[in-house]
């Protein structure tokens, strides 16, 4: 595992993200900062019973490393099956539990912040997912709770079951996404457990970034959806540089659009339109280079048209 990852300085961490922290993106994020980045949620069941779309989704770029697998379960003996499969994949260096998702269609199954409904059996999960994997760490990402919060009884749970870390998303599950984040939660974990505290929820710029660790007292930060169409965030916060140069998220930018296109070939560039709407906000004739390539197929026609849009164009906000 990469020496460059330990808590003595603070960490930062890509979220997982379905549909956008593809390989391409992770592979980018990385280039341009962060520590550590994390494989999409994969279904234990689906790692258990060898499908193969799951194991093409472990699928991670050289230059991830040190990096993190986070699989969803309810079941102690497929979980113990999933780890096994894992285990006979090099270049993994941690296990996630994921104890957060509030999508109901992972909650339904039992798995994702459903756990936290069920201590014993979470705990249990963490556990085996500890005893079984040969990988450096386990990790655990929660939630502060389901209805209501009762964050430092499930911090204190994950900490007696073994687990190396902890991620906290600032929210309840029934808060979603919406709700306010509560920082001073994170703290309280941070503070009654002796294992290392990465906060998550709403960090969405390097002046958030810097308060969230600095208010929370977490040893890193976790940015997800705050990320997506601004990953050089992270290159913010790790060189302690607020402002970033036009030049360097031109640059990013392309390398994120020559990476879809390597790693998904001439598909890449219908994926790439999203990005290119989120890179895109806040620039003078955004909606036009959105029309634009709305209808563009051609690889090397839409690299030319961002390419373009990207070099002579600054920001208006």
């Amino acid at each position: 595992m990469s020496k460059n990852f330990s808590f003595d300085k603070p960490v930062y961490v890509l979220a997982p993200l379905a549909g956008f922290t593809d390989l391409p993106f992770r592979s980018v994020v990385k280039k341009f900062g962060a520590d550590l980045t994390v494989s999409e949620m994969l279904s234990s069941n689906a790692l258990a019973h060898g499908s193969k779309k799951t194991l093409h989704m472990l699928e991670k770029s050289p230059l991830e490393d040190p990096y993190s697998v986070q699989i969803a379960g309810a079941d102690v003996d497929i979980v113990r099956l999933a780890v096994e499969v894992l285990n006979e994949q090099d270049g993994i260096d941690i296990i996630d539990l994921n104890c957060g998702c509030p999508v109901p269609k992972v909650v339904g199954h039992g798995s994702g912040s459903s756990l936290l409904l069920n201590l014993p059996l979470m705990g249990n999960i963490i556990k085996t997912i500890k005893d079984t994997s040969n990988k450096n760490l386990t990790s655990v990402k929660i939630r502060l709770g389901f209805e209501e919060k009762n964050h430092v009884d499930i911090a204190k749970m994950v900490e007696d079951s073994g687990a190396d870390f902890i991620a906290v998303h600032g929210r309840t599950r029934a808060g979603k996404f919406k709700a306010a984040v509560d920082y001073d939660a994170i703290k309280e974990i941070k503070e009654a457990i002796n294992i290392p505290v990465i906060a998550n929820g709403d960090i969405d710029s390097y002046e958030k970034g810097r308060w969230v660790l600095e208010h929370t007292g977490a040893d890193g930060v976790m940015i997800g959806r705050g990320a997506v169409g601004a990953p050089w965030l992270f290159h913010q916060l790790r060189s302690g540089e607020e402002h970033v140069s036009q030049e360097l998220k031109h640059s990013i930018i392309m390398e994120h659009f020559d990476k879809m296109i390597e790693f998904y070939g001439e598909y890449g560039v219908a994926m790439f339109r999203k990005h290119t709407h989120t890179y895109s906000k806040g620039y003078q004739g955004a909606s036009v280079l959105r029309n634009q390539v709305n209808s563009i197929s051609d690889i090397n026609e839409y690299r030319a048209v961002i390419d373009n849009f990207f070099k002579n164009n600054e920001m208006t906000l």
